[in-house]
């Protein structure tokens, strides 16, 4: 269903409740993408932005008219299809300060890691704080989800749908669940039927 938003002139696709009269103040967008590339490795790249819907004042940059951007920052993870970075690029095009370009080649220390559970914590530790760009490790998570979604499926999923199911699969989320439709079908040796362990 379309609906009229109050915050613009465009028909968005609205699918929660009718909100409270209200006014925008801030947008941000993060846009991740995955691109098979031709000599088998994976570029995740992804996009920062942000505005305001308000004259905003700098200290560097003096008052920003009305959806002048604030940020315009873009990260490009290089991995191979077990998920190992093989390199980085960082851009940060659009800042508030002008200091803040000058941590762009940090993003190499990322280099090596592997997207497993725990690795956000490790990428800290080599690009936080002053060594980076707080919205560059923000970016990390759903880079990691986009790297995840484009690679696993691509590569495991069957044309009826299907695929292996790990350990780890398991009861992640209610889709997942043991005693769910879904592993029922994917995973009939995992699924667990609970009226059969009543």
């Amino acid at each position: 269903m379309l609906v009229k938003s109050a915050e613009s002139n465009n028909n968005i696709p609205m699918s929660l409740s009718k909100p409270k009269p209200r006014k925008l103040i801030h947008q941000r967008r993060i846009r991740p993408n995955a691109y098979l590339r031709e000599d088998g490795l994976w570029d995740i790249e992804a996009n920062l932005t942000d505005d305001k819907a308000y004259p905003f004042p700098t200290l560097q940059r003096g008052i920003l008219p009305v959806g002048e951007l604030v940020h315009d920052i873009w990260l490009r993870l290089t991995m191979d299809t077990d998920l190992k970075i093989q390199d980085v690029e960082a851009s940060l095009q659009i800042t508030p300060f002008k200091r803040c370009p000058q941590i762009e080649a940090n993003v190499t220390r990322l280099i090596g890691l592997k997207i497993k559970s725990g690795w956000t914590q490790e990428a800290k530790a080599r690009i936080g704080g002053v060594a980076g760009c707080s919205h560059i490790v923000e970016l990390l998570r759903p880079m990691a989800t986009t790297a995840i979604q484009a690679i696993y499926p691509y590569l495991t999923f069957e044309q009826d749908g299907t695929f292996p199911v790990t350990d780890s699969l398991i009861n992640s989320c209610y889709g997942f669940a043991a005693d769910g439709d879904v592993i029922q079908v994917l995973a009939p040796e995992k699924y667990l039927n609970k009226r059969d362990n009543s």
